[in-house]
């Protein structure tokens, strides 16, 4: 089984990380009874349990990628304001 990566976890909810620890937990069980087949089912169901996850952390980036990007522009324009 793989992990769904640490940033993604973090932003999995409540409910979402229990059924994810859950699922992962027979996926290994399933793995050690060398059921490979039953156990990439279960992984195909823990990737779509983080996909909304996934998005969260995709939408932060994108908040944070328009701050960085905004911020010097605000900056500038309120000295331009000062100067003037």
């Amino acid at each position: 089984m793989r992990h769904a990566s640490v940033q993604v976890r973090a932003l999995l909810t409540d409910e979402e990380r229990s059924r994810y620890e859950k699922l992962f937990e027979v996926g290994k069980y399933l793995e050690s009874q060398n059921r490979h087949d039953l156990a990439y089912t279960i992984q195909r169901e823990l990737e779509f349990l983080i996909e909304p996850a996934i998005e969260r952390l995709q939408e932060k980036g994108r908040q944070r990628g328009n701050r960085d990007y905004l911020d010097p522009i605000v900056m500038r324009a309120k000295n331009n304001e000062e100067q003037v």
